[in-house]
């Protein structure tokens, strides 16, 4: 294993999400040394068009806006290097990072690594894909629950969990049904009080044969064939935190970051904004807790030694 330099970055920062990149922009328009590696599956990038980002009020494509906000840190001096970080751990000069067979050091990290949702399991890559790109099938309500107004809706799961995103949704339109994912659902009185009502539909698994028919997304459920202008998988998200986890860094029981209010973790020096923390998932929020991360790096560093021009 080889190491790449031999002085240290200000800041390593891993992950190039709206997060990572705010975060490039703050910290290279500080002056400081950085460098930003991304294994390139940005949840931003599976977005066809976001119009609750402020600022675009025709909506912006996720990848235009990963593309501009990297043109936005690249002008002051920031790169990007594609690959994956696989371990980081501390050292003498604060952080060792290693990706490959390369060990890159810093005196700061911030993780911007972010979450990956969870797939409905039966549901093929190529129909997954061209259903998201026609907004047949999408993730976040928060974000893009306006598209589906007074439109049929289907929200796949089931538990507490399922019943909340399909109360959100109700919100939205009249018609909406909750499928259980695999078998029968696991709701408790409670929630099927919820659910009763408001008037949402409650329906069997297995769900299964997903296929785009005409302008919907249709698949079997135990209670026949359905379709729907738009689908929800609400089968919760894998967090991307095991970096900072595994370097013994504080983490909810679903593997979310703890972090105080200048998004520093429980190690020194390691810091982490963005879904990868707990909170809002959303890009607005993201970028805000990269602005404060990358202030409090900045003010961190000064405090160990001048950053004088």
């Amino acid at each position: 294993m080889t190491s790449s330099e031999t002085q240290p970055d200000d800041c390593i920062i891993i992950g190039a999400g709206p997060a990572g990149l705010t975060a490039a922009i703050y910290l290279a328009r500080f002056h400081l040394s950085i460098r930003l590696f991304d294994c390139g599956s940005s949840r931003a990038a599976m977005i066809p068009c976001t119009r609750n980002h402020a600022g675009y009020p025709e909506g912006i494509k996720g990848t235009d806006l990963l593309r501009l906000m990297y043109a936005q840190a690249k002008r002051y001096g920031a790169h990007r290097e594609l690959a994956e970080v696989t371990a980081l751990s501390r050292d003498e000069d604060g952080f060792a990072v290693r990706i490959g067979d390369r060990i890159a050091r810093a005196r700061t990290v911030l993780l911007a690594t972010g979450v990956v949702n969870h797939r409905p399991r039966s549901l093929p890559d190529d129909v997954h894909d061209a259903a998201l790109a026609r907004g047949l099938l999408r993730y976040c309500p928060i974000c893009d629950g306006y598209e589906v107004t007074d439109k049929r809706v289907g929200v796949i799961g089931t538990g507490d969990h399922g019943m909340r995103e399909a109360l959100f949704l109700r919100g939205y339109t009249r018609d909406v049904t909750l499928i259980a994912p695999d078998a029968e659902h696991g709701l408790d009185d409670a929630c099927m009080a919820k659910l009763d009502a408001a008037g949402i539909q409650r329906v069997d698994g297995p769900c299964g044969g997903f296929a785009i028919e005409g302008d919907r997304l249709a698949l079997d459920t135990a209670g026949g064939r359905m379709a729907f202008d738009s689908v929800y998988p609400a089968l919760g998200s894998r967090i991307r935190s095991h970096l900072a986890v595994e370097a013994g860094a504080r983490a909810s029981e679903d593997g979310c970051l703890e972090v105080d209010d200048h998004q520093r973790t429980s190690i020194p020096g390691l810091f982490a904004a963005g879904d990868v923390v707990k909170g809002l998932d959303q890009i607005s929020h993201a970028m805000g807790e990269a602005g404060v991360a990358a202030t409090t790096i900045r003010n961190t560093l000064s405090e160990q030694s001048p950053l004088w021009r």
